[in-house]
């Protein structure tokens, strides 16, 4: 992300969402998305590195400590500090820094600690459902047939994905193929439809830096009471350099440049035509974890992938 690209989004008055139907997305808005699809997609590699390396709260504090320092200098250099917030603005920056960093990491870590990168970033393909879903109840923005059958495509794919295709061997044994790290995804994956919506509510008085820098220190602030008993029996001293690089992509890439552009996705069409861009992430995941991690690709994973592409396309298709 250039200086000027930067200070061109994040410079003008913030303003209320345009409506999802009305908005258009420019080439390159799509494009930042799109990068941070694929950006979020080598979260899940770094992420399983951390996991498997520290306890989970250290890994998140970690993660959002990098982020925070940068997003605080970030904020200075382009918008003259952050601004003071109101009770209101209070309230919904530590929903966002709850559900999308604190709730989130706690599950996206514990997930990668028991089961592989590309099988975890897989559920991702939910979160446009579930965005939409809650849109939907929450904005009462409309789901015509056409958009139903997008969720219940992407939903059967979803399930092709965590039953590994085997339906009939999950009604038999659920646990086989819906274990513990399976969960917590799920339930990260509904705390980020939650931080999505939340972000459009705070976009209406906030600038993508601001609102993404406060949510970060709630978020920090809400790790750290979690990581303080752990933090001192990290063997920080034989941490080698795949370790510190995972750690510093997490903070800088993964969340600093990601978050803000998401953010600026929003703003700019609307949360669920934001979302439809994190169908891109399993993708990304999956690949990233075959070429860096060596993780197998199964035939599931790719016809479930493609399953839940259509219903999203479908879903969210204007």
């Amino acid at each position: 992300m250039t200086q000027s690209s930067t200070a061109a989004a994040v410079i003008a008055p913030p303003s209320p969402p345009p409506a999802s139907e009305q908005a258009t997305l420019r080439p390159t808005l799509a494009g930042k998305l799109v990068l941070t699809a694929m950006f979020w997609g080598g979260t899940f590699i770094a992420g399983r590195v951390l996991a498997q390396a520290m306890p989970l709260m250290s890994a998140a504090f970690c993660r959002f400590l990098v982020a925070a320092v940068l997003l605080v200098l970030v904020a200075k250099k382009f918008e003259g500090g952050l601004p003071r917030l109101n009770r209101s603005q209070l309230a919904t920056t530590a929903f966002l820094g709850f559900t999308g960093i604190f709730l989130y990491n706690l599950c996206f870590f514990g997930a990668l600690a028991r089961i592989p990168a590309g099988r975890t970033a897989l559920f991702v393909s939910l979160n446009p459902i579930m965005t939409a879903l809650a849109a939907s109840l929450v904005f009462h923005e409309r789901l015509g047939l056409r958009r139903w059958a997008g969720i219940a495509v992407a939903m059967l794919g979803a399930m092709v994905v965590i039953t590994r295709g085997d339906f009939a061997g999950t009604l038999h044994d659920f646990h086989q193929s819906f274990g513990a790290g399976e969960m917590l995804m799920s339930l990260a994956v509904l705390s980020w439809a939650a931080y999505t919506l939340g972000s459009r509510k705070a976009m209406e008085t906030l600038s993508p830096i601001a609102a993404t820098t406060y949510a970060t220190l709630w978020g920090l602030a809400f790790l750290s009471l979690g990581a303080a008993g752990e933090i001192v029996s990290v063997p920080w001293a034989s941490f080698g350099w795949k370790i510190w690089l995972s750690i510093l992509y997490l903070g800088a890439i993964g969340t600093v440049v990601g978050f803000i552009w998401y953010y600026q996705g929003i703003r700019a069409v609307g949360p669920s035509r934001t979302a439809i861009f994190t169908n891109l992430v399993p993708a990304f995941g999956v690949l990233l974890g075959a070429l860096l991690l060596g993780e197998s690709i199964l035939a599931s994973m790719l016809i479930g992938g493609a399953l839940s592409a259509i219903g999203v396309s479908l879903t969210n298709r204007k």
